[in-house]
């Protein structure tokens, strides 16, 4: 991993490549843990951060996706933004070349571009972010107005987060039948079962919410749509027709020129989630070969890089390694329902599925840092022992306490009514 690459009697200088959930987090916990010990370059194109794992909910009248000012956010966490793209990476020299020329010097660099979203298959309505809320409005008003009544919605073999597919099959099917429509739904994925991920007892409970909206789910099945209208399953090449399909993307890594990455272009990282094969360099998020694509493995993964970081930079912190816990919030149309597992395994079983909260802030993206900082009206970031509440689910007097309110020890619960 190398030594540090410090001036002397200089701060540590630290460039976050992405401003994004991975980005975001490291920034914050750096502030929490190392203070003002950093001297932080945040390389971003973008003006907003965007919250896109609330975009599923803009084609119901749901709201947009919530936007936030990257510049409003790098002064209160007293950052240099700089609105460029990290082009390529002099590793020998500790520089990272931006598209627009600029050359920014660095003692340690974090990647976290995220992933690239591309389509699975031509004349197929691809939902990747916001960008496509409008297709997926128009799809849902064609439902409404009885011209379309037979749909998949189709996760494709590869590298994805199937999540989204299942929230907007939900939402459809709740928007059918509060209309009294007919319509046929069907859920198409290579999963062994609904959000396999997450596990057997909270896969046992997605499945319930699809079979009681009426929703049809062909699993394990290896799906191609050969032309409009058409998928073919596989391995058994049973033939399915629909008037309207709804997919995934396929993500693809953002490859950066000088440093290692494979043939998808996502980067490998060691148990700190250090660039393999590169010094002084670290990666957190969706470009990173870990094979979970989510906001809050990435927020993970740069919570410990920023354990190694800080304790480089003169803090009393021990480096953590990255130990995933997966949490995701199912936005269903109605109630929606809180998903956590353990992908490590080995623990006994760990796989839950709640209506109430089992974190705190209960947002889509249950970072240690961001989801309060976010939910705040300040730009301070919350105390880090007051950010999460694990609620137990073996307790039936515990699963009615409906609402966790602050206090000076972090949070507490407290019934409703």
């Amino acid at each position: 991993m190398g030594g540090p690459h410090l001036r002397d009697s200089a701060l540590m200088r630290v460039v976050v490549a992405g401003g994004g959930v991975g980005g975001l987090e490291l920034i914050l916990a750096l502030r929490d843990l190392a203070a003002d010990r950093v001297e932080i370059t945040l390389l971003e194109p973008q003006t907003d951060f965007v919250y896109r794992p609330l975009a599923v909910r803009a084609p119901f009248a749901g709201g947009d996706a919530g936007r936030h000012s990257l510049d409003r956010m790098a002064r209160e966490l007293d950052v240099e933004l700089r609105h460029d793209l990290l082009d390529r990476v002099d590793a020998a020299d500790h520089r990272a070349v931006t598209g627009g020329g600029q050359q920014v010097e660095y003692d340690t660099l974090v990647v976290t571009l995220g992933a690239a979203r591309q389509p699975a298959w031509p004349r197929v309505l691809t939902f990747r972010d916001e960008s496509d809320s409008e297709a997926v409005h128009g799809l849902v008003q064609d439902v409404e107005a009885g011209y379309t009544r037979r749909i998949a919605f189709v996760v494709p073999p590869g590298i994805t987060w199937t999540l989204p597919l299942y929230e907007l099959a939900l939402m459809t099917a709740q928007r059918i039948w509060e209309s009294s429509l007919e319509a046929s739904l069907t859920l198409i994925t290579p999963e062994p079962g609904p959000l396999a991920v997450f596990g057997d007892r909270a896969s046992r409970a997605v499945g319930d919410l699809l079979a009681a909206a009426k929703v049809s789910v062909e699993t394990s099945a290896y799906a191609d749509v050969p032309r409009g209208g058409e998928v073919v399953l596989r391995p058994d090449e049973r033939h399915m027709t629909f008037e309207r399909i709804v997919a995934l993307p396929l993500l693809r890594g953002r490859p950066v020129d000088g440093l290692p990455s494979d043939e998808h272009g996502f980067i490998h990282v060691d148990e700190h989630c250090a660039v393999i094969g590169a010094d002084d360099v670290w990666a957190a998020g969706d470009g990173t070969h870990f094979p979970i694509k989510q906001g809050g493995i990435a927020t993970q993964q740069a919570d410990a890089i920023a354990t190694v970081l800080a304790a480089r930079a003169g803090a009393d912190v021990d480096p953590q390694p990255f130990e995933p816990i997966l949490r995701g919030k199912l936005l269903t149309g109605d109630k929606d329902r809180f998903l956590r597992a353990d992908p490590r395994g080995g623990h006994g079983e760990t796989s839950e599925a709640s209506a109430v909260p089992l974190w705190w802030p209960p947002g889509k993206i249950a970072g240690k840092y961001l989801a309060p900082y976010l939910a705040g009206s300040t730009g301070a970031p919350a105390d880090a022992d007051g950010v999460e509440v694990e609620v137990p689910l073996n307790d039936a007097e515990v699963r009615r306490l409906l609402t966790l309110v602050p206090d000076e020890h972090g949070f507490r619960a407290e019934r409703l009514g």
